[in-house]
């Protein structure tokens, strides 16, 4: 699957719809975040059933904004509707490979128990 570009408007319907969708926030001028384009790039198109997702900062910054974004690029992970990671910075594609499985592997019963412990 190729990388989507989501607005305010699509980014709800996009997480919400979706068991997994990777949004990376980024900028035109942001030279780590060119260079991590054709990894992430490369990695969507291995998986079919995750959503690759690209926010350009510099269009939506209502959108990077409600989300903090303070440096670019920054990738954050959704799993049922919950944010699992977050990290700014690009990363090679071993380690983007070695998140996405361990976002397969996550027990979102536990992850929701867990929430709701420290919102307890």
């Amino acid at each position: 699957m190729a990388t989507v570009e989501l607005t305010k408007e699509t980014f709800k319907d996009s997480i919400t719809d979706n068991d997994i969708v990777i949004v990376d926030f980024w900028a035109p001028w942001c030279g780590p975040c060119r260079s991590f384009a054709p990894i992430y790039e490369s990695v969507s198109e291995k998986h079919d059933d995750v959503v690759f997702a690209k926010v350009n900062t510099e269009v939506e910054q209502e959108l990077a904004a409600s989300f903090q974004i303070r440096s670019i690029p920054t990738m954050m992970i959704f799993r049922e509707q919950i944010i699992i990671f977050s990290q700014a910075g690009m990363l090679p594609e071993s380690a983007l490979e070695e998140l996405i499985s361990k976002t397969r592997e996550l027990d979102m019963d536990k992850v929701r128990e867990d929430i709701a412990a420290q919102q307890g």
